[in-house]
């Protein structure tokens, strides 16, 4: 999966001389967090809510309202962006994008085509895509096993389903320190009771079933 197919296109944006409060009221009256800078149709940087609300007056404060209001008037988004941002591209994956953020320390990430920028991905587009392709949304069973991380064990796994003629919604597996790995499959159906039962027969070591409906998960 690309980031061209889960980045948000044309997002918003503001200007190196663009004021402070503007910059704040555009986000939040479109509700997003974040806004590219751009210079004559080049990125330059990026600004992030909190950074606006961190220099935004509060009770603390020992100046006056008109003090704060004239200096906050006087400050320009060039003054507090994040220059020369980490930027991706459309053809990026998805996966390459999220060491990005968690590497940098960032939840956004501009997409630029060339030296065009043409969307945003964001942390939020990261967990959507994470939701869908795990397909956390689907109504059917989670099955969790635990297994020797050694040749053939998956497709051993995969024929037992395949024999019971249920579909895969999707696979997913993680190490468990050097020698065990931990399998996480949806299947598209509730009715697993022979599943299990093969897989057990088989040596498999179920660890945890979950039957997934519209209204949530129940634990078995």
């Amino acid at each position: 999966m690309m980031v061209k197919t889960r980045m948000t296109p044309n997002p918003l944006t503001a200007t190196p001389d663009m004021g402070i409060l503007d910059a704040l009221k555009l986000m939040q009256e479109h509700k997003v967090r974040r806004l590219p800078v751009l210079d004559k149709g080049k990125l330059v940087g990026i600004v992030v809510e909190s950074q606006l609300l961190r220099i935004a007056p509060s009770p603390a404060t020992t100046l006056s309202v008109f003090e704060m209001n004239y200096l906050l008037a006087k400050m320009r988004i060039k003054d507090v962006m994040t220059p020369n941002p980490v930027t991706v591209t459309p053809e990026t994956l998805i996966e390459e994008a999220a060491v990005l953020m968690r590497e940098n320390v960032v939840s956004g990430l501009p997409v630029l085509d060339g030296d065009k920028l043409v969307g945003i991905i964001t942390e939020t587009n990261i967990f959507d895509a994470f939701i869908d392709s795990m397909g956390l949304r689907s109504t059917g069973a989670r099955i969790s096993l635990e297994m020797e991380d050694k040749p053939g064990m998956l497709a051993g796994i995969t024929k037992i389903i395949r024999d019971h003629g249920i579909s895969i919604i999707s696979l997913a597996t993680f190490h468990q320190g050097r020698e065990k790995r931990s399998i996480v499959l949806r299947l598209d159906t509730t009715d697993v009771d022979a599943v299990l039962r093969d897989l057990a027969n088989a040596g498999y070591a179920v660890t945890h079933v979950a039957y997934m409906a519209q209204g949530g998960e129940n634990s078995k």
